[in-house]
């Protein structure tokens, strides 16, 4: 589609300083319409360049697209269901996305764990009523993550952005990398005495796709634990899409050109510009650079890995999931997984090439706090487990069973399903590679260097990459475009 030029609108708040140049002097081209694609094109047509962007689905937004994927009046989200970084990171708060029909909506509570006994473990917004919910460890919880929730602000961007050296915030930071470099498991049984604490900090822990004895493994948990307590772990009203949707209308005030169903093959393909960014995996960027890379380069691209893959199912149901233990019913997220021990076995199969008899379980129930996600009286459930990268074993009997021994007879509310294996989920969304989500192994090396040392630059002048294949990884954020085209500004 082509997105309308209106009379120019107020500049949206922005964080960086840029030079605004006249449309006319130049011209970008964005390859790829996902947060990360929009998020540069917004960066772009800030600073006055003339923007093009090409999108090969028919429908914006990468994996956060909203979409009828089983029955008539069932929305469902493709990719992402639960946003914290969209509104925790900095780049898209400082967009008028409100203005654009965006609507976050906030659970009760962020997360429930549930557990054999018929009880679960909620994660509280509130970080004192947390502590108090907690018991025994709620005032270690408070030590570990209370820091990080009250310099929130200070931290943010420093975690969204490439690895620095140099930290206006040392001492912050300093902390960070203390507590998040240790795997999960150590981390739990170090702060933690409870088993339903650990449990509770294992399955935020385990979204890093690593395995839980892995270094690195607790960086998850302890940002999504504190994130939790200052922005909560919201759901946009409408699904996904309403966020796609918003910063779309920003890049129409802004005067860009969207075109859908336009897959770039190649660079030569699209004419003359001055800069290009691409929203795609290094494997993509190979395809469509062509020579324009030099061959050291490309080698370096030949050799970036891909992380686990998910397994993932959208349900249409008869009625909300009946969990044993009906608190559930207050958050948006569900974790599936039971103890850590449980969970730590689950991803360490996933990390081994194995498919975990009992899966950790990510769930989402939006529709029991935004009724417009299915007909009256019916609602929508999203859930996925990890598998490895390209998996082709049908992991639907274990995930179901997971989800029907903390909830009995949830089978029996199940009036369609979609199931997505990761081959699936790669041909609906290029980017994800054997079902890979978060854009690329998270490795040491692809920690500090991703996808290379250049990041966002390639060795051609002005073609820059863009998407979660570069700092700081995955997530419904915009902070990858954000930085890639900053720097290609300040090239430019």
């Amino acid at each position: 589609m082509r997105v309308s030029r209106p009379e120019p609108l107020a500049e949206p708040k922005r964080q960086s300083k840029l030079i605004r140049m006249p449309a006319s002097a130049r011209r970008a081209a964005v390859i790829g319409a996902g947060p990360n694609g929009l998020a540069a094109a917004i960066v772009l047509a800030q600073a006055g360049l003339d923007v093009d962007i090409f999108e090969a689905e028919p429908q914006p937004g990468g994996a956060a697209r909203t979409l009828p994927l089983t029955l008539p009046g069932f929305l469902h989200d493709f990719g992402s269901a639960v946003h914290p970084m969209a509104v925790a990171a900095p780049f898209f708060p400082s967009l008028p996305l409100q203005d654009h029909g965006l609507e976050w909506i906030h659970s009760p509570a962020p997360m429930a764990h549930p557990l054999d006994d018929g009880t679960t473990v909620m994660l509280e917004r509130d970080l004192s009523e947390a502590e108090s919910v907690l018991g025994e460890d709620g005032r270690q919880w408070r030590r570990l993550l209370g820091p990080f929730v009250t310099h929130w602000k200070e931290l943010a961007p420093e975690l969204m952005r490439p690895v620095h050296l140099i930290t206006p915030h040392p001492f912050l930071m300093a902390r960070f990398g203390l507590l998040a470099f240790p795997s999960a498991i150590a981390v739990a049984n170090h702060w933690f005495r409870s088993p339903r604490t650990k449990a509770l900090f294992a399955g935020i822990a385990a979204h890093s796709m690593l395995a839980l004895d892995e270094p690195f493994s607790s960086a998850a948990g302890i940002m999504l634990g504190a994130v939790s307590h200052v922005v909560g772990w919201p759901i946009p009203r409408g699904g996904a899409q309403s966020i796609t949707n918003a910063l779309c209308g920003v890049l129409a005030a802004l005067g860009a050109t969207l075109q859908t169903s336009t897959r770039v093959e190649s660079l030569e393909s699209l004419g003359e510009y001055h800069v290009a960014l691409c929203d795609v995996t290094p494997r993509h960027l190979l395809q469509i650079a062509g020579d324009r890379l030099s061959p050291a380069y490309r080698r370096k691209l030949q050799r970036y890995r891909y992380g686990p893959g998910v397994f993932k199912v959208d349900y249409a149901l008869s009625s909300p999931i009946p969990w044993k233990a009906s608190e559930c019913a207050r958050a948006a997220t569900v974790h599936v997984g039971g103890t850590i021990e449980e969970m730590a076995a689950s991803e360490d199969a996933m990390r081994h090439g194995h498919h975990a008899e009992r899966p950790f379980v990510l769930l989402a129930q939006p529709s029991l706090f935004d009724g417009s996600r299915a007909p009256e009286g019916r609602h929508v459930a999203w859930a996925y487990c990890h598998v490895p990268n390209g998996s082709t074993f049908d992991m639907l009997p274990r995930l179901e069973a997971q989800i029907e021994r903390f909830a009995p007879g949830f089978r029996d509310c199940v009036l369609a399903r979609r199931v997505f294996t990761p081959s699936a989920l790669e041909a609906m969304d290029a980017n994800l590679v054997g079902g890979d989500v978060g854009g690329g192994a998270m490795n040491i090396g692809q920690f500090l260097f991703r996808p290379t040392w250049r990041q966002y630059a390639t060795s051609a002048p002005g073609l820059y990459l863009c998407s979660s294949s570069t700092p700081p990884g995955g997530g419904v954020h915009g902070m990858c475009g954000y930085h890639a085209a900053t720097l290609a500004l300040s090239r430019l």
